[in-house]
């Protein structure tokens, strides 16, 4: 055969890799490298990144939803859609103005300019606390080269209109009523990327589910839904934790916040009335919910600041989400990472209302008693996330957990001499992977030179080899690394860290323990108790892991 003429007839989608024993040929799928590809629902055409050696279809549909109903499948298109723009994000109230649109149910698709096929799939989370955010935080064109795979990042439904509990609006499927949409839009994008990831280049049976903050949160919650098992092969949760919510409960705290509308809009006279009334299945109240205006609903319940009783969400609703929670026998048994910065509570105590203006405006740090007030709730509240996102995790997970579960600290940030602007602010604060995975950074702000060092660079080669391993295999080992010891009883922990010159990785252990934390704050003599009392009860409280000072 002439194979020069072969390709002239452009096939080159097939090439010869190998001979088998008995003399047959064995061949290998290539990718096109084209911008126009087909999907299920049509043609799309993206774009080519020639800086970072990328491809790119942007804003591609996933899904069609009416407000509070299950996502279904898009209908099929005619001409080659135009996926070479940024889609629409969720509707979501975010610095004092609404933004974004209740169609927003897209996706992102980022590859390698290269002709490789069957690479590992990451399915990507954005963070926001469910309310606010969009697929672009983290964007993948200076990842995916890195990390050799196929990203996706998804817009999914936020705020009331992705969780909502109330009794009026269940008159849908069982799922549909368990009140969490956004978990529902995340199952479609995954029935997506099974369908269509092949079309670039992806392997549809080697997808990592990955989220960061509350889109590292819906990853563990979907550990324990039957409606994701099988849906992907391996996780990741950046500064995720397990956080549930209870169904009757968030029923009145949402009745409670959307009551004022319902005065204000003639419905009730008095909010106590309006309250009641929401809480019925009352077809009215049905009416009335989908009469108002997406604008005003997500303008509800924005102070939340990571407090689930602020905003409950993810319904520990006995379908998709079982009433059991994370003490479920059942798991999506996957290879799992979990993934901290070792001063994830900086950010949040730092612009908690108590402080926010004067460490905006640099004043908390010549005030020697507020500096300290900052640092307690700093200090203590970054050691309970720190637990919460990693090895209190592991510890609830491994009597019903089969797979590897990897944990890793990131305390890049937190010395002096090596980060001075973030360890004068933020440390490595909740976010601080981010930096090591993409440029510009969405932080650039608060790390200033601090990631432009040898060191950084260094750590940031080290933790995308990691990862880059992981997707592919389940396991983030290869020779050239630190062994990273899966997670056992020893409470086995990556510490990762770097110098001006190099990284710094060792292969740790954490053995605390949110009581052995408890401790050390009422033994803290920093501060007066009466203040402490007061930071305890109106900065570190109502948190994700802050249970156990809520007890207190």
């Amino acid at each position: 055969m002439d194979w020069k003429k072969l390709m002239a007839l452009g096939l080159s989608s097939m090439v010869l890799v190998a001979c088998s024993n008995d003399g047959s040929t064995e061949t290998k799928q290539t990718f096109n490298q084209s911008l126009t590809q087909t999907i299920a629902s049509g043609s799309l055409k993206g774009k080519e990144d020639s800086d970072n050696k990328a491809l790119e279809w942007l804003g591609v549909p996933y899904a069609t939803a009416e407000r509070w109903h299950a996502p279904k499948e898009v209908a099929k298109w005619k001409d080659t859609y135009d996926a070479t723009q940024y889609g629409e994000k969720a509707l979501q109230f975010s610095n004092g103005e609404v933004t974004g649109s209740e169609e927003a149910l897209n996706l992102d698709v980022v590859r390698p300019n290269t002709d490789e096929t069957e690479l590992p799939v990451i399915v990507f989370l954005h963070g926001g606390n469910n309310q606010t955010g969009h697929a672009q935080e983290i964007k993948g064109n200076t990842l995916v080269n890195d990390l050799n795979a196929v990203y996706v990042s998804v817009n999914y439904r936020l705020g009331p209109l992705g969780f909502n509990p109330l009794e009026a609006l269940k008159t849908g499927s069982d799922e549909e009523n368990s009140g969490n949409y956004t978990l529902l839009d995340i199952a479609a994008a995954l029935d997506w990327v099974e369908e269509n990831i092949e079309s670039f280049g992806g392997d549809a049976d080697n997808v990592t589910l990955t989220g960061f903050s509350a889109g590292g949160r819906d990853v563990m919650a979907t550990l324990i839904s039957p409606l994701f098992k099988g849906k992907y092969d391996k996780a990741i949760s950046f500064s995720g934790g397990m956080t549930l919510a209870d169904t009757k409960e968030s029923q009145d705290i949402f009745a409670t916040a959307i009551a004022p509308l319902v005065v204000e809009d003639g419905i009730k006279a008095t909010e106590e009335e309006a309250k009641s009334w929401l809480l019925t299945s009352d077809g009215e109240v049905l009416e009335y919910l989908k009469s108002v205006s997406g604008d005003r609903l997500v303008a509800l319940m924005g102070n939340a600041m990571i407090r689930m009783k602020a905003f409950p969400h993810l319904y520990k609703d006995g379908v998709v989400i079982p009433e059991e929670g994370f003490e479920s026998k059942t798991y999506n048994d996957v290879p799992i990472m979990l993934i901290t910065g070792t001063s994830e509570f900086s950010l949040f105590s730092a612009f908690d209302p108590r402080f926010a203006k004067d460490f905006s405006s640099g004043d908390l740090f010549k005030n020697t008693s507020q500096l300290a007030e900052l640092t307690y709730a700093e200090t203590y509240g970054s050691a309970l996330y720190r637990l919460s996102n990693g090895v209190e995790s592991a510890r609830q997970m491994a009597a019903n957990y089969k797979s590897d579960i990897f944990i890793g600290e990131i305390a890049y940030g937190d010395n002096t001499e090596v980060t001075p602007t973030l360890a004068a602010s933020l440390g490595a604060f909740h976010g601080i992977f981010e930096p090591l995975l993409q440029q510009p950074s969405n932080y650039a702000t608060f790390i200033g030179e601090d990631f432009n060092t040898e060191g950084a660079q260094d750590l940031a080669k080290q933790f995308k080899h990691y990862l880059k391993q992981f997707v592919r295999t389940g396991n983030p080992n290869e020779k050239s690394l630190t062994n990273w010891t899966a997670w056992t009883a020893k409470n086995n922990v990556l510490r990762l860290d770097a110098d001006q010159k190099k990284a710094i990785i060792e292969d740790t252990v954490d053995t605390e323990n949110a009581e052995e934390i408890l401790k050390k704050m009422t033994e803290d003599t920093t501060l007066p108790s009466d203040v402490k009392q007061e930071l305890d009860t109106t900065v570190l409280n109502g948190r994700w892991f802050s249970t156990v000072v809520d007890k207190k």
